[in-house]
């Protein structure tokens, strides 16, 4: 995948947070930029800032949830600037609480960007790579998908984020092996960060009219959204460090892209677990007392 010079990106979730910092990193590297994204003044914004850097750069509105949508996009992608070399499968939602508790409209919202918007960037764009490919013997393509800590664990309180990040995994995992019987010229690896500063635990900012509650969240939806921006606000580790460690990632070929490596005693605990058929290790066993203060608040009526 070197050098990256002129060729073509094309980035879901691009205006704000991995895929801002994808965007940003592949305009330094002289890449052609195609920024899909929901949120129109973001996305505005991020075009003219990377093309003030001197990218070229496309910017579309997009729902990746949309199967049409996502058609659109690697139609004008081919229009303006052809096949793209890279493709970031980045976009996505999150929300939290008892699993019990999820709504409908919630498990909608969630399966539909984590996991369609996923499905319908491999769908559409993987054939058009396999074309570029059988013609071209040079052509190299890399695809990465941003799944999360939570897809290779199960945090208490997240069900259906957690459901739908395991079904990221196994795609991307189901993906790199499909890619190794047809094709040594297409790539994938999946993106599986930890708590890192970004604008996640406010998606529900573009959560579509059709899809929202007129009704308060629960308990325990509270809960899980002061949980999760506490924690993704004390983050350490930077987008931006992240966007580094995932092109350094396509450079070698690397599928599995950790962003706190620590996080994976958990993921080897559940294994663990798996293989020993034994019931789910309590997650908060190193920190009973969390465990506790959550246990209370739930419990709280």
């Amino acid at each position: 995948m070197k050098p990256l010079v002129n060729k073509i990106a094309v980035i879901t979730g691009g205006a704000s947070g991995f895929g801002l910092e994808f965007a940003r990193y592949a305009a330094r590297q002289g890449m052609c930029l195609v920024l899909a994204d929901v949120q129109s003044d973001a996305l505005q914004a991020a075009k003219i800032e990377l093309e003030m850097a001197g990218a070229q750069v496309l910017a579309l509105k997009t729902d990746v949830s949309s199967a049409t949508q996502i058609d659109d996009l690697a139609a004008a992608t081919l229009a303006t600037f052809g096949v793209p070399h890279l493709l970031f499968n980045n976009a996505g939602v999150g929300l939290g609480g008892l699993i019990w508790e999820h709504s409908l409209k919630d498990w909608e919202w969630l399966i539909n960007v984590n996991l369609f918007g996923v499905a319908h960037g491999v769908r559409v764009f993987v054939p058009l790579m396999l074309q570029a490919a059988q013609k071209d013997p040079f052509f190299k393509a890399h695809i990465v998908n941003t799944a999360s800590m939570a897809g290779l664990v199960n945090a208490p309180n997240m069900g259906a984020y957690n459901v739908t990040k395991h079904a990221v995994v196994s795609l991307s995992e189901t993906l790199y092996q499909d890619l190794a019987l047809v094709t040594e010229q297409i790539k994938c690896s999946v993106l599986c960060p930890y708590f890192v500063p970004t604008g996640i635990s406010q998606s529900k900012r573009n959560r579509p009219e059709e899809l929202k509650h007129s009704i308060p969240p629960t308990r325990s939806q509270l809960i899980a959204q002061a949980m999760s921006e506490k924690a993704i606000s004390s983050g350490k580790i930077t987008a931006a460090q992240i966007a580094e460690k995932v092109f350094e990632a396509i450079g070698c070929g690397q599928f599995y892209i950790f962003s706190h490596p620590h996080a994976l005693a958990a993921v080897q605990i559940r294994l663990e677990d798996i293989m020993q058929a034994r019931n789910p290790t309590d997650p908060f066993i190193s920190k009973p007392q969390l465990r506790e203060e959550l246990k209370a608040q739930l419990r709280d009526h």
